[in-house]
């Protein structure tokens, strides 16, 4: 099988990594984490390369690329560790906007490919844990247009958003699968409210609580959408967990080359090469499994979301064990705010945990191999 990329995604691999170069630099990270995390001016800059314009249709202003693009654009923003919402507004938001009425899309889809809007998802919520099929918000019909009432919590940059597409329940129990919707919900509208705040790894979230606000209906049949949009958003964490991995390995192995403990470098000993074998051993199963979890996007629903989930698991043991080796071989610098390693271990131990945690997804590998699973029948 060939996994050699074309010349376009060499070409757009190369011009992202020349903008982390020359205008993305650990002190211009540390000093936006420092300041709050807040993110919207790089996301413009993401824009002017035509990054949030990548997986809009070419119809309505964008680029029209598919999965294996944006893996390669994460990839890359993980190297540098960009904390710009790009997975969320410009990959999920399109797939979730997709099945909604012409309309909808017209009015959004250019602004989100140009980034004078940011749409993010607000779907988690206090009592469902990582379930996307239990959702206590709630919906009604009014005046032939909807209204919501609920809280969702963790929303990606959500003091920063323009809108947000909510899931919300349409009158069946919080655990009925077959009443789901999805609606998009303007940040400027009655009964908004939005408590923003930092989170570890340098970006922000958001509590929003909606009580009858005004909403847009996307599709009445959300949770398909919902989980078609989530396997897009987690095969983007791969991607950037993977460059992430990359180079908190080369900062440990530069280290190593120049940090010397017993007037020899600690390179040098033959119990510390073989801990960053492991370490990159981890790193290059982590790719394999991102590469995977993109490449399944396309399959039927089943199967990507067993890939997807296989996938997640890999990337969780992967940055749990690449983080902590690299942190430990640094020592006590690697762990202070000043230096570069802590930041690359922070990002990891949140991607570990979005969209679900390892335990999580262990969970959904091993219900979907129930068929399969144990003695021949």
């Amino acid at each position: 099988m060939d996994f050699d990329f074309s010349d376009d995604q060499v070409s757009l691999r190369d011009a992202v990594a020349r903008w982390v170069d020359k205008g993305f630099s650990f002190e211009r990270r540390h000093g936006i984490a420092k300041a709050g995390g807040r993110t919207r001016e790089v996301y413009g800059e993401l824009a002017e390369l035509g990054l949030t314009a990548l997986t809009v249709p070419d119809s309505h202003g964008g680029m029209g690329f598919g999965p294996v693009e944006a893996m390669v654009v994460m990839e890359e923003l993980g190297r540098g560790l960009v904390n710009a919402p790009l997975a969320q507004g410009a990959l999920m938001a399109p797939a979730l906007l997709a099945t909604g009425p012409a309309e909808l899309k017209d009015a959004w889809w250019p602004q989100i490919a140009d980034a004078s809007a940011l749409v993010v998802l607000a779907h988690q919520e206090r009592a469902a844990r990582y379930r996307l099929d239990r959702v206590a918000t709630r919906a009604v019909a009014q005046g032939g247009g909807y209204t919501i009432t609920g809280v969702k919590s963790i929303v990606p940059a959500g003091d920063e958003a323009d809108a947000f597409v909510v899931p919300a329940n349409l009158g069946g129990a919080d655990d009925d699968d077959s009443g789901i919707g999805l609606f998009l919900v303007e940040r400027s509208a009655p009964g908004v409210t939005l408590r923003g705040y930092p989170t570890q790894d340098g970006a922000r979230a958001a509590e929003l609580t909606l009580a009858n606000a005004s909403a847009q209906l996307i599709t009445t049949d959300g949770l398909a959408v919902l989980q078609a949009a989530v396997d897009i958003g987690i095969a983007a964490l791969c991607a950037e967990a993977v460059g992430v991995m990359d180079r908190l390995l080369a900062i440990t192995v530069d280290y190593m080359n120049t940090r010397k403990q017993f007037g020899a470098t600690l390179a040098s000993f033959q119990a510390l090469r073989h801990r960053i074998a492991d370490v990159k051993m981890q790193v290059e199963l982590a790719r394999s499994m991102s590469y995977y979890a993109t490449l399944r996007l396309a399959d039927p629903e089943p199967r990507r979301r067993q890939a997807i989930a296989q996938a997640k698991v890999q990337i969780g043991q992967s940055a749990r064990f690449v983080g902590q080796q690299c942190i430990q071989l640094h020592g006590g610098i690697g762990v202070t705010d000043e230096y570069i390693a802590s930041h690359y271990f922070k990002r990891l131990t949140m991607i570990e945990m979005q969209f679900g945690d390892t335990l999580h997804h262990l969970g959904e590998v091993s219900d979907r191999m129930q068929e399969t699973a144990g003695a021949l029948v």
